[in-house]
C-alpha cells in the first residue's frame, strides 16, 4: 500500500479518507493534527525540536477518543510517518489502546494496511499478540475483515495466534466461518489444521458458525479438513445439521447430508428433537422434505429412546477443557519467559556497564598515584643540595636531599616507592589485557582492587612520614595527623574487607545449595538453582 503522504490510497477502506484527514478531534496535538493531514514535514519539525521529557509525553498523549499520533497513522495508513514515529517509541507506548480497545498495530489489521504492520512488526514484534478487553488480537480482526493479505502475514510470522481464543472462546476460525471468508478459512486451515475441533463457550465448533451462514464452500472445506465436525455437538447437543435446518439454510443442509455415511441421523439434542423434529417445529417444510429423504425420522417414530449424554462424550468434553486451559498456560508461561529472558539480558548489560566503569575508574586513579608518588620525590621540604655559589654544603653531593638521613625520609622513600610501583603495574596491566567474560573480568579486578588498596596505604604512609619532618618539634601535630589517618583509612579498609568476606561466604552458600539441588534424586529435573554469576546480576551492590 503507498503512503498517503505520497498523494495516494489504496483500498475500500480509505475512500473516505480524503473527507475525514480534515475532521480534527477534540484534545488533539499538534502532532495529531499532522500527522492527521499526512503532512511529513510538519511532523518531523515537531519531533526534532521537542525535548526528550516533553517528546514523549507528546507522543503517548491522547486525545478525546483515546488516540495516540501513532494510533492515528496507523489508521490512516500513513506508512512514512509510522516509521518515522516507530523510531521514538518504545513497546509499552506503541500498545496504547485507544477507547475502542484497539491499539496501533490492531487498528491497522482491522484497516488491512499489510504495509504499516510490516513497520510496527520491524520494530515491535511483540505488538502482534496485544489484544482488546475481549481478548480478540490483530489476527481475529484481519480474519473477522477478510483481509487474507495480512492474515497470511500474522500466520507466517507467528502461527500460534490461530489458538489463542476469545473471552468468550471462540477462536478466528470460528469468525471466519460465520463472516464467510474462504480464502481466510484456507488459510487458517493449512497453517494450523487442529483448530477445526475447538469449541466456543456454547460448545459450537466452526462448522457450526459456518451452518449459520450462507456459504456452502465454507462448510465443504471444514469438512474436508475433519469430517468428524458433522457429528460434534454443542452444549444443547445440536449438530451442524440441526443449526443449519433452524436457520432454515437449504444448500448447507444438502452439503451435510451429502455425507450420509459418516453424518449421524438419529442425532438427537438435548430439547429431544432431531433435524426432522427441529425443521417441523421452525416451518421449515422444504428442509423437512429432504430430510426425509434422505432417511432421518421423528423422534416419535425411533424405537430408542432420546440419548442421553454418555459418559464417553462427557469425557472427550473435559479432555477439550483441559487441553484448552493446559494451551492457554502453556501461553502464558512462554510469554512470561520471555519477558524474564528480556530483564535478565537488559541486567547483564548493566552488569557488563558497571564492571567497564570500575575498570576505567582503577586506571585513572592507578595513573593518578603513580603522578603524584613520582612527582613527590621532587618535591621535598627541605629540598636538596645545589651548590648554590659554587658551594655544596659538607657531608652533602650535589642533588641530594637535605632530609636524606632522617628516618622519617628512608620510610617515605620506601613506601613511596612501592606505591608508585603498584601503580605503575596496575597501569600496565589494565592497558594490555582485554578481558571479555564476565567471570574472568570479575576476578582480575578483583585482584587489582586489592592491588590499589595497597597503592593507598602506601602513600598515605609516606605522607605520614614526611609529616613528622615539616612539624618540625610539633611532633604532637604529626602524631594527630597519624591516628586520624590511621582510624580513617584502617576504617575505610575493614569495611571493604567485610563486604568482600560476606560476598565470598554468601557465594559458597549458594554453590552448596545447587550440589545439593543436583544430588537430590527427588529433585532432579525440577529445581533450578542460579548460578553465582546469575545471583549477582540481582545485587545492587557487591564488593569484589
Amino acid at each position: 500500500m503507498d503512503s498517503p503522504v505520497a498523494g495516494t490510497v489504496t483500498g475500500n477502506n480509505h475512500q473516505s479518507l480524503s473527507r475525514t484527514r480534515t475532521m480534527e478531534k477534540k484534545d488533539d496535538t499538534s502532532l495529531h493534527i499532522a500527522v492527521r493531514a499526512g503532512d511529513v514535514d510538519s511532523a518531523m519539525k515537531i519531533l526534532s525540536s521537542t525535548e526528550e521529557q516533553e517528546l514523549k509525553e507528546l507522543l503517548s498523549k491522547k486525545n478525546q477518543s483515546g488516540e495516540t499520533p501513532l494510533y492515528v497513522a496507523a489508521e490512516y495508513g500513513c506508512v512514512d510517518l509510522v516509521k518515522e514515529l516507530m523510531k521514538y517509541y518504545d513497546l509499552e507506548a506503541a500498545g496504547i489502546k485507544a477507547k475502542n480497545g484497539f491499539d496501533a498495530f490492531h487498528i491497522a489489521a482491522k484497516q488491512g494496511d499489510l504495509d504499516v504492520l510490516k513497520v510496527l512488526m520491524e520494530s515491535q514484534s511483540e505488538l502482534s499478540m496485544t489484544f482488546d478487553q475481549t481478548n480478540t488480537t490483530a489476527l481475529h480482526t484481519a480474519c473477522e475483515q477478510g483481509h487474507i493479505e495480512v492474515v497470511k502475514f500474522l500466520l507466517e510470522k507467528n502461527s500460534s495466534m490461530a489458538t489463542i481464543a476469545k473471552s468468550n472462546l471462540k477462536t478466528v476460525l470460528h469468525s471466519c466461518a460465520r463472516k464467510g471468508h474462504l480464502d481466510v478459512i484456507k488459510a487458517l486451515l493449512e497453517k494450523v489444521p487442529e483448530i477445526a475441533t475447538r469449541a466456543d463457550k456454547k460448545g459450537q465448533t466452526a462448522l457450526h458458525m459456518a451452518a449459520k451462514g450462507q456459504n456452502v464452500d465454507i462448510v465443504n472445506e471444514l469438512i474436508a479438513a475433519n469430517n468428524g465436525l458433522l457429528n460434534m455437538v454443542d452444549k444443547k447437543e445440536n449438530t451442524a445439521l440441526h443449526i443449519a435446518t433452524r436457520k432454515g439454510r437449504l444448500e448447507i443442509v444438502l452439503a451435510l447430508l451429502n455425507h450420509s455415511e459418516i453424518i449421524n441421523k438419529d442425532a438427537i439434542n438435548r430439547s429431544g428433537e432431531t433435524a426432522l423434529d427441529t425443521a417441523e417445529k421452525f416451518t421449515r417444510p422444504e428442509i423437512a422434505a429432504i430430510l426425509r429423504e434422505h432417511g432421518i425420522m421423528n423422534s416419535k417414530s425411533m424405537k430408542k429412546p432420546p440419548p442421553m449424554t454418555t459418559t464417553a462424550r462427557e469425557l472427550k468434553q473435559t479432555v477439550s477443557d483441559i487441553k484448552h486451559e493446559v494451551h492457554d498456560q502453556l501461553e502464558h508461561t512462554r510469554k512470561t519467559h520471555k519477558r524474564v529472558k528480556g530483564i535478565g539480558k537488559r541486567i547483564n548489560r548493566m552488569h557488563h556497564e558497571s564492571l567497564n566503569n570500575a575498570i576505567t575508574s582503577t586506571t585513572v586513579v592507578a595513573v593518578l598515584i603513580a603522578t603524584v608518588t613520582f612527582a613527590a620525590i621532587y618535591q621535598l621540604p627541605g629540598q636538596y643540595a645545589d651548590g648554590t655559589n659554587g658551594k655544596i654544603p659538607p657531608g652533602k653531593t650535589l642533588g641530594e636531599a637535605n632530609i636524606a638521613g632522617n628516618p622519617e625520609f628512608i620510610v617515605f622513600l620506601i613506601s613511596d616507592s612501592l606505591a608508585l610501583f603498584i601503580s605503575l603495574a596496575v597501569v600496565v596491566v589494565q592497558t594490555s589485557i582485554v578481558v571479555v567474560e564476565r567471570r574472568a573480568k570479575k576476578q582480575v579486578m578483583a585482584v587489582i582492587n586489592k592491588l590499589m588498596w595497597l597503592a593507598c596505604v602506601f602513600v598515605s604512609i609516606a605522607f605520614l612520614a614526611l609529616s613528622f619532618v615539616v612539624v618540625g618539634n610539633e611532633k604532637w601535630l604529626a602524631v594527630g595527623v597519624a591516628v586520624i589517618g590511621s582510624l580513617t583509612l584502617a576504617s575505610t579498609l575493614g569495611t571493604m574487607c567485610y563486604w568482600v568476606i560476606m560476598h565470598r561466604i554468601e557465594a559458597n552458600n549458594l554453590r552448596s545449595i545447587r550440589r545439593s539441588a543436583r544430588s537430590s534424586k527427588s529433585l532432579s529435573g525440577s529445581v533450578s538453582v542460579q548460578s553465582d554469576s546469575e545471583n549477582d546480576d540481582f545485587k545492587k551492590l557487591y564488593a569484589i
